[in-house]
């Protein structure tokens, strides 16, 4: 062989050469322990719901899996230092509704679609409107926006802060009602739920999962599930959807993860597998669907086609509603 000819071949070698390494560390993946950041405080639904990932991904990957819990401005904190990690796949981030609501809120130091990559759905639900009875005498919603169109902003409703999803669900569902109601923020879910027990507020929009169990005492009553359709969980309980003039409402609890633009597609794969198999999980559902809560699963393209459908839609209930931030 010339001269020539070698120096050619060894320039083509080592242009070659890194392909097979990436490919070898993508197979590799994950070879350290993979991080969950959660923008929202321990001990809520979103918390839980983070952790029940990470132990499904721990398990399927075979790795350690840590959830970070990086709470504040409505989640837009910990979301800022998940999307700006190195997109390796050792960072992911658990999202929520509110997640399609911040843009519409805060001046983001990112893209809520161009910054990120879809991993997967994890779970979905319904919120349910309940009141304190004590304080409250309407047994059905219907009765409950009647009095409220009677009686112009004296209906006071909780939710877990000012732009919250919770708070946009309720905003959205007296916007299409087209009645006024005295709107009390709090700092989290758990604290909002406590004041509604206590009757210092007479509404709440919130998960299944932090209302029933005080249905089922007979503290607090419900009047209706955000979904448009039935829960199994809770077959009496009417849609939202059900009450005259409301029909097109629908609201979703959901939660998914996402990670920063640019992990290569063969980890998300990965990722998506793993998760997609533990979701399917008997003793999961069983665990889950009597707080009003399923796993979800599915591909990242139906997570990612999610959250751009939800981003418009939230975006009118706010500048219709004139929501502010704190």
């Amino acid at each position: 062989m010339t001269l020539r000819r070698r120096t050619f071949s060894a320039a083509i070698a080592s242009l070659a050469a890194p392909l097979p390494m990436l490919a070898r560390s993508q197979d590799a993946y994950p070879s350290k322990p993979i991080r969950i950041v959660c923008p929202f405080a321990p001990g809520g639904g979103s918390d839980f719901i983070a952790r029940v990932g990470a132990d499904l991904l721990a398990k399927g990957l075979g790795q350690p899996v840590v959830v970070d819990n990086r709470p504040g401005a409505g989640g837009t904190l910990g979301t800022e230092i998940a999307l700006h990690t190195p997109p390796d796949g050792y960072t992911l981030l658990l999202v929520a509704g509110s997640y399609t609501v911040n843009p519409s809120l805060y001046k983001l130091k990112f893209d809520p679609v161009g910054d990120m990559v879809p991993v997967i759905q994890l779970s979905k639900g319904a919120y349910v409107v309940c009141v304190n009875p004590a304080k409250v005498q309407a047994k059905s919603l219907e009765e409950l926006l009647e009095y409220a169109r009677k009686n112009p902003e004296k209906l006071t409703f909780a939710s877990a802060g000012n732009g919250s999803h919770l708070h946009i669900a309720t905003e959205y569902m007296f916007g299409m009602a087209k009645v006024k109601a005295t709107h009390v923020p709090y700092k989290g879910t758990g604290p909002a739920v406590t004041d509604l027990v206590a009757g210092n507020v007479d509404m709440l929009v919130a998960g299944t999962e932090a209302l029933m169990p005080h249905v089922k005492s007979g503290r607090l009553r419900a009047l209706a599930v955000t979904t448009k359709q039935r829960q199994p969980a809770y077959p009496d309980i009417p849609p939202v959807a059900e009450t005259k003039g409301l029909g097109d409402y629908d609201v979703v609890a959901w939660h998914g993860l996402i990670a920063p633009k640019g992990v290569p597609p063969a980890i998300i794969a990965k990722i998506n597998a793993a998760l997609n198999t533990g979701l399917k999980g008997p003793e999961l559902v069983a665990k889950l669907e009597p707080t009003g809560v399923s796993p979800a699963g599915g591909t990242l393209e139906a997570f990612g086609n999610l959250i751009k459908t939800e981003i418009p839609r939230y975006a009118k209930v706010v500048k219709d509603n004139n929501i502010k931030a704190d």
